[in-house]
């Protein structure tokens, strides 16, 4: 049985889907039971449990071969992350308890940066499950493509992407939230013992330039990339609700100047799903 934190996602969804096509039996942990019901009806079992809760995960971690953690997104963090913090003592607790033999833990690119910034909340989970006594798998992928969504309305419109990557043609690591899934399901299936990490990206490197010209390509007009001033993201963030806005920006910070990124190409695994294809799957409303 393959236990799946945050299978109502992506990342998760694509994983579970992976699973169950290879004939593998797949437990669907959700927050509540509404969620469950399309999973349930793929053959799922299913058990209500949140991230925060480490009773109720380890009742859901209970009986699996094997976990995949998940650690839910939190954009506007409180200092010190403790949000993130709750989850990883809840899910340690959960997996000294449950003993799984096996976890992969949905990580990052940056996951080793030792300058602070948003991306710090997967160092503090990858040092917590690293502590235990089981095989961990830390899948680290790149930026995720499917981040262009963000993007249709005003691609369509404006034929203008907003970019925060700068400069606009140069090419960063990226990759498809499906590559991450189903990368994922095979992973989780595989035997290891200790730590190991695997970093992940798609079929080739992409520039917020590259971007552009996917849209350009499947809208059939003219889209550019124009960067966001550096000067205006604490004023933009804030306009947008954020109260925290730093770690995010030195996020942004650790891509553009390199301290972000994977040491050697050579070593990362490569997914199979262009730009061009997730900003069709966007455009035509399917990964909306």
């Amino acid at each position: 049985m393959y236990a799946i934190t945050g299978i109502t996602g992506k990342v998760g969804g694509a994983m579970a889907r992976a699973l169950l096509a290879a004939g593998q039996p797949v437990r669907a942990i959700v927050r509540d039971a509404t969620k469950g019901r399309q999973w349930a009806a793929l053959g799922c079992d299913v058990a209500i449990a949140t991230m925060e809760d480490a009773e109720a995960l380890t009742q859901a971690f209970k009986g699996a071969t094997a976990v995949f953690i998940l650690p839910p997104p939190v954009f506007d963090p409180e200092p010190f992350y403790p949000e993130a913090q709750a989850v990883i003592d809840s899910v340690a607790t959960a997996l000294r308890a449950a003993k799984p033999a096996r976890v992969v833990c949905l990580s990052t690119v940056g996951a080793d940066a030792v300058q602070d910034n948003l991306l710090s909340q997967h160092t503090k989970m990858e040092t917590a499950l690293s502590a235990l006594p089981l095989a961990l798998t830390l899948l680290r992928p790149a930026w995720f493509l499917d981040n262009v969504a963000w993007d249709v309305s005003s691609a369509r419109g404006a034929g203008l992407i907003h970019s925060f990557l700068a400069p606009t043609g140069r090419a960063l690591p990226m990759v498809a939230a499906e590559d991450v899934g189903r990368v994922a399901a095979t992973l989780i299936q595989q035997d290891w013992s200790g730590t190991r990490i695997v970093e992940l990206e798609g079929p080739e490197r992409v520039s917020p330039d590259d971007l552009a010209a996917a849209f350009t390509t499947v809208l059939g007009k003219p889209v550019r990339a124009v960067p966001v001033p550096r000067e205006t993201w604490e004023a933009l963030f804030r306009s947008q609700g954020m109260r925290n806005p730093q770690p995010r920006m030195r996020m942004l910070d650790g891509f553009n100047e390199g301290w972000i990124a994977f040491a050697d190409e050579a070593r990362t695994i490569k997914g199979t799903i262009s730009a061009t294809t997730v900003v069709q799957a966007l455009v035509a409303g399917e990964g909306a």
